[in-house]
């Protein structure tokens, strides 16, 4: 059987080339915007996640005073 040799993902070539593409895409004025909405976007996910678990807990406690 052959052996199936697996690449590295990224190397530091790739991520190179992959930040020029975005740089030539967006160009430089356009990137801080793109990562603060990023930013953003990534706070508030976590914020409604935390928000989810919260009414869990509370209702399970809820569950377990009517008890």
């Amino acid at each position: 059987m052959q052996e199936i040799q697996h690449a590295q993902l990224f190397s530091g070539g790739h991520i190179i080339l992959i930040l020029l593409i975005v740089l030539l895409l967006f160009g430089g004025r356009k990137i801080p915007e793109l990562m603060k909405g990023l930013g953003q976007g990534i706070k508030e996910f976590k914020d409604a996640s935390k928000n989810e678990e919260n009414k869990s807990n509370t209702s399970s406690e809820k569950q377990i005073e009517e008890k």
